[in-house]
């Protein structure tokens, strides 16, 4: 039983198995996060002579150092370097201003015990090494992330315990959860470890903390770091120096001599401008410009069967991390294990799109991160079946078995009368709070005619609710987004630019005119400026709820940007039926924390797959090259030069493959016209 509840650093022996697999299953049966380790994590200096004893932490209990022998001298020297060595791994990370020095914290977070007494009774180890304050619960977690190297920023963690909703969950300390350490800390002799998850869960993220851990623990390795787009790439250099300092990395980075963060392709003139690129330097091979007849995967097939003549193990990298896989041919990827000497780590979406024809790769991920851990699991199901039209007829998209379970749905078939679907997802430390309050993370809100009601005069009514809910909210917290592209929209938000300073002294971002997040202000925006961003609350406002699949699936996107709560609101004039089904249905969700559907027949099934071709190819090819711009972030003066030469190269072809390379190998040259 592999899960993400459980993570295990030592091996199993005679000693501990029996009491390690009881462990296990303790953890999965109760949803507990549980983590056994004999030295901290993500620092390589701790290591410890004594092997009979390990750490057992799991966040609202005591630090619990297990012994398996007999000699109490070397255990209790085991115990006092472990709790040492975290005082210093906590000074390092200016912990220690919090939490305290080791000996203020550890009589109230630090037990000791032996197997023996625990082997037959998993339950009484948990129940008498529970933590019953708000205060200790903090410290324990906090002490849980520095053994993890699951960091987090003390200054937003820091402080009291906190007396409301809102700041509980910005304070809450995130954790690693099983799957995650183990992709970041497992040691592997594999070619190639694939890591394939939703939006939302942490991919990048892990991708970061690998190149650390190569970087810190191989003085010598060379690594690269990758991905299709180039601007996703220069985004990735500016962050790695932010991160490694984040981490307290002592190393300096060296640019292009141990580490190479480049996008895929690359240019003619510059060596260290992609990874084909600098390939064929190293290799003495012809490099291959960009052109309508050439191809990514065509360079990448071509390198390949030209080094393999060369017939010699000549690696030019020890180890390679790729960024948005769902981008590459497996071409690129056999190219990369070719001149990498060690491991590739390969990281993509299960799917960009609730409307994507492939849900999962036919090839098993090593690692499958299912748990969104920027949204409440209760908003996640309400978008996902809004966005799919499941709880209308005839449904808009369907998933088979094992796409539910690969998007993270516990999947229950019931059979009493009409076969249902009940779809769950396991719940999350993050939004434990919410769970216990009772709390709805995400609310129908509607306008009415025969009330004078407008969408300015309801967003206003739902600040002044979250206001009053959440006295510590600032405008930072709040996102308001317009789904519907015409003047109404963005005559309201006009409107509210005026009305919302006026009522609460905040300042308002328009960020489809300004083009970033502006601290200390109010964002506004239509649907094209989301990308990445997260906010406490999330307006989304929409007068229609439509069919096509590009709104709807945008519907989704904007809805999962909360990690609190989302409004829709949308008018009850427009919605009528449809409104009553989203009211009711959202009802189940927050009493049963399900969904419950019923599934459609094979020719229903047939039926949305020929409907979802048709509605795809309505879409102007204007709307399609525009939708791509803003999933690459392409800054708007430079849209229309870069529009002009995919028009002029491939005409209106619907690929967004071809159109992707096209951006990404010109996207420099009217950069520098600019």
């Amino acid at each position: 039983m592999t899960t993400s509840f459980f993570f295990l650093q030592i091996d199993k022996n005679d000693s501990n198995a029996n009491f390690l697999d009881k462990l296990e299953k303790y953890s999965f049966d109760n949803k507990k996060q549980v983590y056994i380790i004999n030295k901290p994590l993500g620092d390589t200096k701790y290591n410890y002579e004594y092997k009979e004893a390990f750490l057992l932490l799991a966040p609202n209990y005591k630090l619990i150092f297990v012994q398996l022998g007999k000699n109490k001298c070397d255990f209790d020297r085991f115990v006092e370097d472990f709790i040492e060595d975290l005082g210093s791994i906590s000074d390092k990370y200016r912990y220690k201003d919090i939490i305290g020095r080791p000996r203020i914290w550890r009589k109230d977070l630090i037990a000791e015990v032996h197997i023996t007494d625990y082997i037959n009774n998993i339950e009484n180890l948990f129940d008498e090494n529970r933590l019953l304050t708000g205060e200790l619960k903090k410290k324990c977690e906090l002490l849980i992330s520095l053994l993890t190297g699951s960091i987090n920023d003390i200054d937003k963690v820091k402080g009291d315990i906190p007396d409301n909703i809102l700041d509980k969950i910005k304070q809450k300390i995130q954790l690693f959860d099983g799957d995650q350490t183990r992709f970041v800390y497992q040691k592997t002799d594999q070619k190639r470890i694939t890591i394939q998850g939703l939006s939302g869960t942490g991919k990048t993220e892990l991708l970061l903390h690998k190149l650390k851990d190569i970087y810190t623990s191989s003085q010598d390795a060379k690594v690269a770091f990758t991905c299709h787009n180039k601007i996703l790439a220069d985004s990735l250099r500016k962050r790695i120096p932010e991160f490694f300092n984040f981490m307290k990395v002592d190393e300096q980075i060296e640019w292009n001599e141990r580490l190479l963060c480049v996008n895929a392709w690359g240019s003619k003139y510059d060596p260290f401008s992609g990874i084909y690129r600098y390939i064929c330097e190293k290799y003495n091979l012809n490099f291959n410009s960009y052109s309508f007849h050439t191809s990514f995967d065509f360079v990448c097939k071509k390198a390949l069967e030209e080094i393999k003549k060369l017939g010699e193990d000549n690696y030019i990298f020890d180890y390679m991390l790729i960024d948005e896989s769902q981008d590459f041919q497996e071409s690129f990827f056999e190219l990369s294990e070719l001149v990498t000497k060690n491991t590739v780590y390969i990281a993509g979406d299960i799917f960009q799109s609730i409307f994507d024809d492939s849900i999962i790769s036919e090839i098993q991920p090593d690692f499958l991160l299912s748990k969104c851990y920027r949204t409440d699991p209760k908003t996640l199901m309400f978008a996902h079946a809004l966005g799919m039209g499941l709880f209308e007829s005839p449904k808009l998209r369907w998933l088979e078995d094992n796409e539910w379970k690969a998007c993270g749905y516990e999947l229950k078939k019931l059979t009493n009368g009409a076969e249902k679907y009940q779809l769950s997802r396991e719940p999350l430390r993050r939004f434990e709070d919410l769970n216990q309050l009772n709390f709805s993370s995400i609310e129908l809100v509607q306008t009415s005619k025969a009330l004078e009601e407008n969408a300015e005069k309801k967003i206003v009514e739902i600040i002044r609710d979250i206001k009053r809910e959440n006295p510590t909210v600032i405008a930072d917290d709040i996102g308001i987004i317009f789904m519907d592209d015409n003047n109404n929209s963005y005559l309201s938000i006009d409107k509210l630019s005026v009305s919302i300073p006026r009522e609460f002294s905040w300042k308002v971002n328009k960020a489809h005119e300004s083009k970033e997040k502006i601290k200390d202000t109010l964002f506004i925006s239509n649907k094209n400026n989301v990308k990445g961003l997260e906010f406490p609350f999330v307006i989304c406002v929409t007068k229609k709820i439509h069919n096509n699949p590009s709104y709807r699936n945008t519907l989704y996107m904007v809805l999962t940007r909360s990690f609190l709560r989302s409004y829709l609101l949308i008018s009850q004039d427009c919605n009528e039926e449809l409104a009553k089904t989203l009211q009711q249905e959202l009802k189940n969700i927050n009493e049963t924390s399900t969904l419950l559907i019923t599934p459609p027949t094979e020719d229903e099934k047939k039926a949305i797959v020929t409907a979802f071709n048709y509605d795809e190819k309505k879409v102007s090819f204007y709307d399609f090259v525009y939708n791509i711009f803003d999933d690459l972030e392409v800054m708007p003066i430079f849209r229309p030069g870069l529009f002009k030469v995919i028009i002029t190269l491939i005409g209106e072809t619907f690929d967004d493959k071809l159109i992707i390379q096209i951006i990404n190998k010109n996207y420099d040259f009217i950069n520098n016209k600019k």
